[in-house]
C-alpha cells in the first residue's frame, strides 16, 4: 500500500476521520448528560450530537445576501480540514504512532488554531454584526490562550531533550520521542517539574474549545452565537463535525504529554484505556466547570488566560530549566 493512501485512511478512518469523529461526538453526548445531571436536569440523549448534525445535513442552506460567498462556504471546510489532518498526527500509545511518525509538537501547535481561525473567517465573511463581534473576540482569547499552550508544549519539549541528551541542553518535538519516554521512564503528569503545566493545560481546554466559563466569543444570551448566527444546514453541521475532531484531538494531546502510559502489549485494551483516560480529561477540564460557573466577559477571559495559566506554564519551563 502506498504512503498517499495509507495516509488517506489515517485521516479518513483511523486514528482521524470516522474514529476520531465516534469519540468526539460521544464525548460531547457525555458532556452534555453528564452537565444535565450534576445541574440536576434529566438532559439530551446521548446520541444527541448525532441527532443534531444527521438534522442539519438535512436543511437547506442559505447564505445572507451580503456575504462574501466564497470565504462564507469555505471557511467551515477550512475548519475541518485541519482538524481531519491534525487527528491523524495524535499517538494512541500501544495502538498508532502517529501519521509516519510525523506528530512534531509544532505541526500540531499550528493546527490546533485552525478551527478558531475558521470561525473568525465564517463571521467576518457573514455581514453580521454580531459575526464581526464574535470574530473579535475569538481572535482576542486564541492570542489568550495560545501563549500558555505554546509554553507547555517547550516545557515538555525541553525536559524530554534534556533527559534523552544526558542532561545536556536540547528540546525534543516528536511527540512519538516524547511518548516513547514517558511509556519508559514514567508519565510526564506524575513529575513535580510538569503539574503546573498540567494544571495550565486543564485551564486551556476549555478555553480552545470555547466552553463556559470562555465562551464569550459564541454567548447566545449576548450575540446569539456571534460568528455561527448566519450558518445553517450542512454548513453549521460541518462546524459541529471540526469541534467533535477537535475534542478528540486537544483530550489526546493531553494524554499523549502527561499519561502515555499502556496496560498491556494487547492493543483494544490500550484503545479503550486511552478513551477512558481522554474521557477522565474531559470530565475535569470541561464538564465540571462548565455546570459550575458563569461566562466570563471578553476582558476577564483574555486577563485570565495571560496571568493564570501563562504564570503556570512558565513556572514549569523555569523548574524544567534549573532542574
Amino acid at each position: 500500500m502506498s504512503d498517499t493512501l495509507l495516509a488517506i485512511l489515517h485521516m479518513c478512518i483511523f486514528p482521524g476521520g470516522a474514529f476520531a469523529l465516534i469519540v468526539g461526538f460521544l464525548f460531547k453526548g457525555l458532556d452534555r448528560r453528564v452537565e444535565a445531571r450534576l445541574q440536576r436536569r434529566v438532559g439530551p440523549p446521548l446520541i444527541q450530537p448525532w441527532l443534531d448534525a444527521a438534522k442539519l445535513l438535512t436543511k437547506e442552506t442559505l447564505i445572507p445576501k451580503t456575504a462574501v460567498r466564497s470565504a462564507f462556504l469555505l471557511a467551515p471546510v477550512f475548519g475541518f480540514t485541519g482538524m481531519a489532518v491534525c487527528a491523524a498526527f495524535i499517538p494512541i500509545p500501544g495502538v498508532f504512532d502517529g501519521l509516519f511518525n510525523m506528530g512534531d509538537l509544532l505541526v500540531i501547535f499550528y493546527l490546533l488554531p485552525i478551527p478558531a481561525m475558521a470561525l473568525m473567517l465564517g463571521g467576518s465573511a457573514s455581514s453580521s454584526p454580531f459575526g464581526a463581534m464574535g470574530f473579535s473576540r475569538e481572535m482576542l482569547l486564541m492570542l489568550a490562550y495560545e501563549t500558555p499552550l505554546l509554553m507547555i508544549l517547550l516545557a515538555v519539549a525541553m525536559l524530554v531533550g534534556k533527559a534523552m541528551n544526558g542532561g545536556a541542553w536540547g528540546a525534543e518535538f516528536s511527540l512519538l520521542h516524547i511518548v516513547a519516554w514517558q511509556q519508559e521512564y514514567g508519565s510526564l503528569g506524575l513529575n513535580p517539574a510538569m503539574i503546573p503545566a498540567l494544571i495550565a493545560y486543564l485551564i486551556f481546554l476549555p478555553g480552545t474549545m470555547g466552553a463556559a466559563p470562555f465562551d464569550s466569543a459564541e454567548a447566545e444570551t449576548e450575540i446569539l452565537e456571534g460568528p455561527l448566527l448566519e450558518y445553517g444546514g450542512p454548513l453549521l453541521a460541518l462546524f459541529q463535525v471540526t469541534s467533535a475532531l477537535k475534542t478528540f484531538v486537544v483530550l489526546g494531546l493531553g494524554v499523549a504529554l502527561f499519561f502515555p502510559g499502556t496496560i498491556c502489549d494487547w492493543w483494544p485494551v490500550n484503545l479503550v484505556w486511552f478513551v477512558f483516560k481522554c474521557l477522565v480529561l474531559m470530565l475535569i477540564s470541561l464538564t465540571i466547570v462548565k455546570s459550575a460557573t458563569g461566562r466570563y466577559r471578553i476582558e476577564q477571559a483574555f486577563r485570565f488566560y495571560v496571568t493564570v495559566p501563562t504564570g503556570l506554564a512558565l513556572c514549569s519551563l523555569i523548574l524544567v530549566w534549573v532542574m
